[in-house]
Parts: structure tokens; sequence; C-alpha cells
């Protein structure tokens, strides 16, 4: 059952001379699981090993291992120190040696050795101090295991007579110390046998008692007089007293209860996670094509609805509740939705405020830049900046650490976890054959399992509720469908999709084709990689998307159907002249006075609209809509408005007695100065509202008396930058970096303990670098140049910092020696006065 051969090699003393004895490889691999501990790189081993013990660090670690994993350290913490394997297996398969835990046992302790939680031979297995103490049990903080402190551990504070007592109660011989005395019971306590008796002369209640403390917490309440039940065991030290009124159970007990477990379900196996049903891949491809389509449209309406300038920032940052409410009215969804798609066009880099006085949210330059862009090119923007982001829309209305509401776009929602937990949730559907929709719950069960100390204990907590978003999310955006996992989806991923050309089942009597299990995604990809995965989802996707259509179909109910999307300047322009009365497969719009007038305001002349209209629609401009125009154009500008404060002007001098005679004019507070001219005590725009809400068709005129053409402007803020995702920690190095690392500490560590050469007849103690003249180290130097032996140095650089190095001399000249350093793994130019010290090394 041995993890690794140590017969060659001597047994580690610490973890610092454990990890001395890895290889390169097996270093790389510590470092990338904990790439904490190369942040700044260590001088040497020694430091590695130390920063590896810190309760920082630990508690990362152990936070990212998975419950089989975890439920291993936790029988370490409570296992003798140390611990054989065997102990080990004991601890976790119990006396009936559960296969499946005899199985997976190997790998759990290969991990944790991996990870520098665990070091020693399988005969010598040490959990590291501090994870030991944040594992371990104590009445402040119980163990996970549900065990409580061995009889050792309990007794240290016990009269050694009460100890006797307890010992010649237990049907043991009396001992002359009270250590022997603890020595004699623990061995009775874990003797299978004898245990067996000693149970069986307990009362039935007792053992009631101890069963419902076997699987913990170990601790119980007792009075100053217990009952004869609890007298029993107290008496023969099944249960010891730890305070004034409490009493706890024995791990040695406990373990012979528990047949020799520490858990009561190990969990060596991750729950599987399974399709609940399963779609055509061209099903799942179809609906989620259709989901991304609809995304696209909604960010579209989402910002164009913000064209002319959004709702204002609130002073702490964010939108109102009314704003979100108001854009959920008018994206037609709920209000968490509308949260998703403007924190998902904010994440994109489409969304950000002006920067302004008066502050408000806007479109950003690269909008323009991105309505330009092919539809599917636009929805892998979308999709890739949704999949990194750690600002998290899910959290909109919830409370911070200080009770205040966190608000959208505002500050507080970033959480480090999210694109992990995305890619996790996504890389567990890539698992399953194409088109397999998995249960909700199967998978949030697998991810808590993943990081049972991460999460996962309840349905409240941050990552079960980050899955259930992700699983949502993907469902909007268009990445899953049906619930599955689509092609455009596995490639963003960097899936490679492999499907078996089939032809579609023609009858219900036909099978369906089989399809392959794809392989698993890669953990992470480098941001080329990514775009490369990313124009790959949008290739996948192209062909699925609508193409854009150039025509519509009026008809005689003032209405027009499209029938799909629409060219960008025909949506434009009908998105003037018409209102929007319905969205879905097709849109339909509405002409109306007002949506008439809107275009006329634009410039457009009803000979304009008239040729638009017959040019765009496959069937005839209907009557009804022609007359609708022609009576809007006549009606249009008849009236002008001007700045007086505000002035009407008309040469229809009955049409002016009618406004005037109009109580619904009383508020614009109208005076006539001449038979053509109204004065108002109101502003132009003003004015031009409320003769329209009376049903008039005024227009603005400039101050020379010609018509005021009424674009709308569109508003943009500065040049911005999508929001950087907030890191989990530091990030995961690359090769040539972790090789780097590697070299600098093989270095620093052969310096700090490779035994000097004597100098003036006095060995060096490792690790000590002697002091030594200007003379001496350029006659060391000069002969480790003609030598080629390497040296060790203390460097002082220009800013003060003192380090030490190992460098293999090539010239001395001009006061400086260049040198090939060992521990930067580059060939360096070091001047002379700033070495300090300079030993040889010796030889092995």
């Amino acid at each position: 059952m041995g993890q690794m051969s140590t017969e060659d090699l001597p047994a580690p003393r610490s973890l610092a001379e454990a990890l001395r004895a890895r290889d390169d490889a097996s270093l790389a691999a510590l470092l990338r699981r904990r790439p904490d501990l190369i942040t700044p790189v260590p001088t040497d081993l020694t430091q590695l090993a130390t920063r590896a013990g810190t309760r920082a660090s630990v508690v990362r670690a152990l936070e990212r291992l998975d419950r089989f994993a975890l439920q291993t350290a936790e029988a370490l913490a409570v296992a003798g120190d140390p611990a054989s394997y065997d102990e080990l297996l004991g601890l976790m398969a119990g006396d009936a040696a559960d296969e499946a835990v005899v199985a997976a046992l190997p790998a759990a302790v290969a991990a944790l050795r991996e990870q520098a939680l665990v070091w020693g031979a399988d005969d010598r297995l040490r959990l590291v101090r501090t994870a030991r103490e944040l594992l371990a049990p104590s009445p402040q903080h119980p163990s996970p295991t549900g065990l409580g402190p061995s009889v050792q551990e309990a007794t240290a504070g016990m009269s050694p007579g009460r100890i006797q007592e307890i010992v010649s109660a237990a049907g043991l011989p009396s001992t002359h110390d009270s250590v022997s005395a603890v020595a004699a019971l623990t061995a009775l306590f874990t003797d299978r046998k004898k245990m067996k008796r000693l149970l069986g002369q307990a009362p039935a209640d007792s053992l009631d008692v101890l069963d419902r403390l076997v699987w913990g917490p170990p601790y119980g309440q007792v009075t100053p007089d217990p009952a004869p039940r609890l007298r029993w065991l107290l008496d023969r030290g099944l249960l010891l007293p730890t305070a004034p009124g409490t009493v706890v159970l024995p791990r040695e007990v406990a373990l012979h209860l528990r047949a020799g477990r520490a858990h009561r379900t190990p969990e060596p196996v991750p729950p599987a996670v399974e399709p609940a049903v399963v779609h055509r891949p061209q099903v799942v491809d179809g609906t989620a094509a259709g989901q991304a389509y609809t995304a696209l449209a909604t960010v579209e309406e989402l910002l164009k609805e913000w064209d002319e300038g959004g709702p204002a920032v609130l002073r702490a940052g964010g939108l109102s509740v009314r704003d979100l409410k108001r854009t959920a009215v008018a994206l037609d969804v709920s209000e968490p939705v509308a949260a998703f798609w403007v924190e998902l066009a904010y994440a994109a880099g489409l969304l950000a405020s002006d920067g302004e006085a008066d502050e408000r949210y806007a479109a950003t330059p690269a909008y323009d830049e991105w309505r330009e862009r092919p539809a599917a090119e636009r929805w892998a923007r979308l999709a890739e900046a949704w999949l990194v982001a750690t600002r998290t829309s899910g959290l909109v209305g919830g409370r911070d650490a200080k009770e205040r509401t966190l608000s959208t776009l505002g500050p507080g929602l970033d959480r480090s976890a999210a694109p992990e937990v995305r890619h996790r949730v996504l890389t567990l559907l890539a698992a399953l054959p194409e088109g397999g929709a998995p249960d909700a719950e199967a998978v949030l069960a697998r991810l808590r399992w993943e990081r049972p100390l991460r999460g996962a204990q309840s349905e409240d907590d941050l990552r079960t509720r980050l899955a259930r978003w992700t699983l949502t999310e993907a469902e909007l955006l268009g990445v899953t469908g049906r619930g599955a996992l689509s092609a455009h989806g596995r490639a963003l991923l960097g899936v490679a999709v492999a499907r078996r050309t089939a032809e579609e089942p023609k009858g219900p009597g036909d099978k369906l084709p089989v399809h392959h299990r794809p392989s698993a995604p890669p953990e992470h990809l480098s941001p080329p990689e990514q775009a490369v995965a990313t124009a790959a989802a949008a290739r996948l996707l192209t062909p699925l998307l609508p193409e854009p259509l150039d025509h519509v179909l009026l008809q005689a109910d003032l209405t027009a159907v499209a029938p799909g999307p629409l060219h960008r300047p025909l949506a434009d322009m009908l998105g003037v002249l018409a209102d929007v009365e319905s969205k879905g497969g097709a849109t339909v719009y509405r002409f109306t006075p007002a949506s008439v007038r809107r275009a006329l305001d634009a410039g457009r002349s009803a000979s304009d609209l008239h040729a638009f209209l017959a040019a765009h629609s496959r069937t005839p401009v209907p009557q009804p809509l022609a007359y609708l125009i022609d009576d809007v154009a006549r009606r249009h500008g008849h009236l002008r408005v001007g700045a007086a404060s505000a002035y009407v002007r008309c040469d229809d001098e009955t049409l002016l007695n009618e406004i005037l005679a109009d109580k619904r004019a009383a508020a614009l507070r109208l005076r006539r100065l001449a038979p053509t001219v109204v004065a108002a005590q109101a502003d132009p725009a003003t004015l031009l509202d409320g003769l329209r809400a009376m049903g008039f068709a005024p227009a603005a005129e400039s101050a020379e008396g010609d018509v005021l053409i009424s674009r709308a402007h569109a508003h943009r803020t500065p040049p911005r930058t999508a929001p950087e995702p907030v890191p989990e920690g530091p990030p995961v190095p690359d090769a040539t970096l972790l090789a780097a690392a590697i070299r600098a500490i093989r270095a620093g560590d052969l310096a700090s303990t490779t035994p000097r050469k004597p100098t003036d007849a006095t060995q060096l103690a490792p690790g000590e670098l002697p002091r030594t003249s200007s003379a001496e180290t350029l006659a060391t130097m000069q002969a480790a140049v003609l030598t080629g032996e390497a040296l060790w140095i203390g460097y002082v650089n220009a800013e003060g910092t003192a380090s030490q190095r190992v460098i293999a001399p090539v010239r001395v000249e001009g006061g400086f020696v260049t040198a090939y350093d060992h521990t930067a793994d580059e060939v360096r130019t070091y001047p002379l006065h700033r070495i300090t010290g300079v030993a040889e090394l010796a030889d092995d």
C-alpha cells in the first residue's frame, strides 16, 4: 500500500527535508496547486516549507481539497503523530475494510503529499502542524469527525487518585503512577475483545447514552449528582469530565463503537452527474442559438433605451431600485434578469458611467463598434465576458457586511470564486454525452463534494448560489439549450465537439444517433487559447442564427410584421416610424400618429416615408397606412413653436382660436399677441409636449423661422475599458515562471545548505558566509575563473537589499565580475565592491 519508495532515502526529519528530496516535477506540481507559495519566490526550500505551514496558506490549501482528501486529512488529525498508513487505513475503512475506501485512499494520500499537507514515508505519515491544529478536536472547535480528545488528553488534569479509581472500576489492576494507569486504560479501550466484554456488562440505558454521543458532538452535560446510567459510564472512564458539568466520550471508546471508522460515511467516490434527459444535439443547438439571438436583441434594446443617456449614477455608485424596475419593464423581464443583462453589458465594456458632473450611465464607444460586428461574434464577446466576470448580478438586492443594499452596477458585487464555479459547472455539463441535460441537484452535489470547505454544506452558501445562477444565466445567454451544453458552448470551453454523422430519425421507431462523450475541457485557458476557443464558438454559432431580412409584411390594421431579424438600417428606420407592439419569433410594429410624427420630426417627408415602405414591404402599402402618413404630414408643422419664453405661430386664426378655447391649454398660460401669434409662459419643449397631448402636431422652429429637425442624440461615454475581474488569490504560474522559480529556490538552497571549504582552518557551518576583504574577494574570483569552480557570494544591490547567490565566474576585469548566476539562471555582471563575502563550495 506504499505511496512512494523511500528505501534509498533517509527518513525526512522535517517538511523542508521532505521537499528537498523531491524532484523538480514534484516541486512544480506543488507550486502549481499552491501558487501563493511563490509570491514572492522563496530564497530556499526551508523558507518554502515555512511558508507552506503558515495558517493562511494551509487554510487556502484545505479549502481546495475534495471531500475524500479532506476526510483523509481529518483522520490524520486524530491519528497518532506520526501515523502509519495501516493506521490511517483503519480509520478510513473501518474493521469492514470498505473496498472503495481501500482503492481511493492511495490517491488521497498522494494528493495531500503533493500539496505538502502530509509528508513522510508510509510508516511515518505526518500532517503539517497547522493543519492538525485546524482539524484536531477541542471543546471550542469540535472535530469534523465528531471525535473527542484521547484518554490521555482528557485525563491530563485529573487527580492520580481518581485515575486509579477508574482503572479499578474498569477491572484493571492498580498501577504505581498515573502515566501507566492512563496507558492501561487506553490499551483496554483499544482492545476489541476486552471492550466488547466491558460493554456487555453495561446497562441498556447507559449504552443509549453512548449511542447519542458516538458520532458527535462527543460532549454532554451532567448534574453534580449524575443518574445511575451516567455514573456507571463515569466510574469506568467511558465518559470523562472535561469541565464542571461537562463530560466527553474519549476518542478510543468512540472508535470502538464506530468499528474503527473516523467518519460515519466516507465518500471516496464523487457523486455522479448523469443526464436526466438526453435531447437531440440539433435541438439543443437550435434552442441555444435562438436564445443567443434573444440575448443580442435584449442587450441592444437595453442600450438603445439608454442611447440618449441612461439612469443617473447613485452617490454610492450603481443603479437605483426605481431605475432597475424601469429597465425591467422596458425589457419586459423580471428585475433579477434585468440586472443580469445590465451587468453583462458592463462586463463586456459596452456600458459605463460618463464621468460628467451629472453622472449618468451610457453606452461606450465600443458599443458602436460591437453593433457592426456579425451576430455570432457579438454573442461570443458577451459569452466570453460572462465566463470570466467576477461581478455577480445574483447578489443584487442583498446586503453587504455593513448591511448596505447591493445595487446593480454598484460596488460589492465582485466574487472571485464566480469564474471558477462557472467553468466547473460548464465542465460537468461538457463531460456528459452531447444533448445530455443533468438534474441541477446532481450538479450541486458534485460541487459540494469537490469543495466541502468552500461552500457546500447548505443551500445558502455562496458556491451553491453561484452554481444555480450559472445554470440560469447559461440558458439565458444561449450557452446551453434545454439544460444541455450546446456545441458552441463546448467550443467556448476549448472542447472539440466529436459527433458521429448520422441521419436524423425519420419516425418514432428510428433510433437516435449515438454521440461520443467529449473530452473534458482544460482547467485553464490562456488568453490566446481563449481567443481561439471564442472564435471557434462563433464559427459554430454562425450557421444557426437567422439571416437578417430586408423586408417586412405591412398589414391593413396599421401593423408591420418582421418575420425575422432585420438588417440594421431597416430596423433603425422602422424603430423611428413605428412602435414595437410584440416580440418573439416575429416582431410586430404598430404605426400611430405619434410614431409617424416622430419620423417627420426626424427630417423625413411624407414622400420619403411612402417610398421607404414601398421599397421594404413584400405586400402593397395598405390604404389606411398611406392615409395616416398623409394626414399627419398635412398637419405637421402647421403650428410653429419658437422662443419668446415660447410662442405659437399659425396662419390659420381659427386653429389658434380653438387652442385658446381649449381648457387643457390653461396650464400653458397662453396669450394672443396678434391674429396669427400666441405667446406662452412655458418653455418651447413644454409647449410642444402640451400641444401634442391636446392632439395637435406642432413643429419647432429656429430663430430664423426654419423648422427644426429633431433627431435623437446618441450619448456616449469617453473611451472605457471593461472592468477587470478580481482574482481569487495569486494566479497559477505558467511553465516558464515555475521553471525559473524552482531554479532560484534550488540555487538558494544549495547556497544555504552546502558545506563551505575551510577558511583559516575553520570549517564553515551550512548557511554561514564569511565576510572577506576586497583583496580576498578578487583573488578568490580570479582563481575560480581559472578552475571553473562555483562560488557562494553575499551581494548588496544599489537599493541596499542583501542577497546570497551561487555564481560561476567567467571574467574579472575593471572592478567587475561577469558570472553565470545559478540563482537567476542567467549571466550577470556584479561590481566587486558590492560583494560582501565569498566562499568556495565544498566538493560532494
